[in-house]
């Protein structure tokens, strides 16, 4: 997984507001919603209760009060993973809301003058000027310059990106930091629409709903807590007819042991570090329902424009005419191109510059030189220049326009053109004058690492299905080089819902993103809906996520975090779940007396339950990592994956327990604690 959220948790500040906030956490009307540690809670109150019955009463209380203290750690370490996981993204939302708060911005008028403004005065529209060493005032896009920015504190990630005016890197978001250059930025939110305000919200706002697949976790771990309990009030009636007196303390010790506390005290974080890791990649959750969807959808769809490829159609090749020198074609569709704004005009610039071995400082318009731009009725651009006509643009109009010229139009030419729409490309024919010189290839430009991207997902068994308005030839050229597992062409507005609902009807779980209005009903439609927040509002409430960078890609890193959550709940599932198992064994022969079975030698009955209580209550604090970090998404099929997470954590989760409890042991006996 990329781009995942690496701010440092473990600041002073940030552990002792978790602490606090344990404690606060201990109220049982906030533990009602962990039925599994509101169960310890209740077990820790009652041993309480029993070891200062024991002490007012003269009894031996040492044993009873070690119980108590240490169950008492089991509720507080899973309520301070829960704060823990809470406080990661309300700290890093009142960083941000400071900083907007405190930032001022140069704001240009019409006449270029700078005045100095508070951020919060600025608005959509207004443009400013950041330079080196400043922070952005608010979310916006580069309209001029180049800018090498911070965005950690967005994100986290210490890497700087680049920001440049053009193309699809142009976006700043407000508190990120200009390490280097200078930038003049179009803010393109209102106060209260930024990145931070919404942030902000999201984090204070009501909390966070539990998804249909932790509820069915819930009740299993439920069931498993009953099973246990049925099971330690047989022992106690067992052993009572064994002549074998076991200690309420025991009793409650041993329950608490045997049920999944360790998953029930981790869950809360897990879904919570869940959505923190959306946030991290600029994404807000309207739903948990979303996020814990994104984890089982098994097909994307994806539009090709703007996703699969940059969306602008690039100069790949220049191919002569017959008895003409690229050379002399790269000249004529540079000449050509020179007054060229467009994205393909400048890619035939530079395409030109890298066979003629041109440098920036090189390109210069000849004095006397007349530009026509393009028209839609000539579909045709170039330029006059001492007699000569360079055009460049749509074969038919630029065979007609050598026509007019009293030639023909090769055949060469024509083999060339046809070649390139063969390919799934686009032809652009050049001439001067009544001469034809060849074609240019035009051809969608995927993006940089979607086909690795669409790869990984196959591997985790999630189909992709590009849709597009182009012809089936040149969609089958471009579902080829991406890697793409179908496409639909010729694609109208109503195809995205139709597909959606055939999609469903076949029992598949379905992503998509969009922006446009027509996208609404489809997105309404679809499982996990994300919508670009550069969109339309209807497509912003027909969506479940909202992508504040407006980045079509970010669909499928929010499969694979929603894949992520799954994977680490599962995986920690496993582990608890092993660990019961494990502790059944270690502890019931020692606690019985039966020593041809006490496998780890614990030394007495005393020090097996303490030992697997410390355990117990321990293990939970040192998995917060990786609840918090989430168990890394291993691209494989399902198969690999149920068989690593058996092997990793199931075995683990048998094997750690008679470790840790025998060494615990070896230290309690020590240390004459019991």
């Amino acid at each position: 997984m990329e781009n995942t959220n690496k701010r440092n948790i473990w600041t002073r500040k940030m552990i002792l507001d978790a602490a606090g906030s344990s404690l606060l956490k201990l109220n049982p009307v906030a533990l009602f919603s962990n039925p599994v540690m509101l169960i310890v809670e209740i077990g820790s109150v009652i041993t309480t209760i029993v070891t200062f019955a024991d002490i007012f009463g003269g009894k031996s209380f040492g044993f009873d009060l070690q119980i108590s203290i240490w169950l008492w750690f089991t509720v507080l370490f899973a309520n301070f993973a829960e704060a823990l996981a809470e406080g990661k993204g309300k700290a890093q939302a009142d960083t941000l809301k400071r900083a907007r708060s405190e930032t001022s911005a140069r704001k240009l008028d019409k006449d270029s003058k700078e005045e100095q403004v508070p951020a919060l005065s600025l608005r959509k529209g207004d443009i400013v000027l950041v330079l080196e060493n400043e922070i952005f005032p608010c979310d916006g896009d580069v309209i001029e310059g180049v800018a090498l920015v911070d965005e950690s504190a967005i994100t986290g990630e210490s890497a700087p990106v680049v920001r440049e005016s053009g193309g699809d890197r142009s976006g700043v978001t407000g508190g990120t930091k200009l390490l280097s250059g200078r930038a003049k930025v179009r803010i393109t939110a209102d106060p209260g629409e930024t990145f931070i305000d919404q942030m902000v919200k999201m984090v204070e706002s009501a909390k966070r709903n539990k998804t249909p697949n932790e509820r069915a976790l819930e009740i299993l771990l439920i069931g498993l807590t009953v099973l246990f309990l049925v099971v330690v009030v047989t022992l106690y009636y067992f052993a009572a007819y064994m002549n074998i007196i076991i200690s309420v303390p025991v009793l409650i010790a041993l329950l608490v042991c045997l049920m999944p506390t360790t998953i029930g005290g981790l869950l809360p974080a897990i879904g919570i570090a869940g959505m923190d890791r959306l946030l991290a990649h600029n994404v807000i959750a309207l739903s948990g329902k979303a996020v814990e969807s994104a984890g089982d959808v098994n097909v994307v769809l994806l539009d090709k424009t703007g996703t699969v490829t940059l969306g602008n159609r690039m100069a790949a090749e220049f191919i002569p005419a017959e008895g003409v020198k690229e050379e002399e074609l790269a000249k004529a569709a540079l000449l050509s191109s020179l007054a060229d704004e467009t994205p393909e005009g400048r890619s035939i610039v530079t395409l030109a510059k890298e066979k003629l071995g041109l440098k920036g400082s090189d390109i210069k318009s000849p004095e006397g030189i007349h530009f026509v731009k393009f028209s839609a009725e000539t579909r045709m651009s170039g330029a006059d220049l001492d007699g000569k006509k360079v055009r460049k643009g749509a074969v038919e109009s630029v065979a007609e326009f050598v026509r007019s010229f009293g030639a023909e139009f090769p055949e060469s030419a024509q083999r060339g053109a046809d070649h390139v729409s063969g390919d799934g490309g686009t032809p652009l024919a050049v001439c001067e004058n009544g001469r034809a010189l060849g074609i240019i290839r035009l051809k969608d430009m995927l993006k940089h690492g979607i086909k690795e991207r669409l790869g990984q997902l196959h591997q985790l068994g999630i189909e992709s299905i590009m849709i597009t308005g182009d012809n089936p030839l040149t969609a089958v050229v471009i579902a080829a080089e991406a890697g793409v597992s179908d496409f639909i062409a010729l694609a109208k507005p109503e195809t995205k819902l139709n597909s959606i609902r055939e999609l469903q009807r076949r029992g598949y779980m379905v992503a998509m993103i969009g922006d446009g209005t027509n996208d609404a009903p489809a997105l309404a439609q679809a499982d996990v809906a994300v919508a670009m927040n550069a969109g339309t509002q209807a497509a912003r409430e027909a969506a479940n996520m909202i992508d504040l960078d407006s980045n079509p890609t970010k669909l499928l890193d929010i499969v694979e975090i929603g894949k992520q959550i799954l994977i680490t709940r599962g995986s920690l599932t496993t582990f608890s779940v092993a660990n019961d198992v494990s502790k059944y064994f270690a502890i019931i022969p020692a606690l019985a007396g039966l020593a041809m079975l006490n496998i780890m030698r614990l030394a007495n009955p005393h020090s097996a339950v303490l030992s697997a209580v410390i355990f117990n209550a321990i293990v939970i604090p040192m998995l917060i990592p990786l609840s918090l970090r989430g168990v890394k998404c291993k691209y494989s099929s399902s198969a690999d994956l149920l068989r690593r997470n058996l092997l990793v954590y199931g075995l683990g989760g048998l094997v750690i327990p008679f470790i840790g409890i025998k060494l615990i042991d070896i230290i309690i006996v020590s240390l004459r604690l019991a």
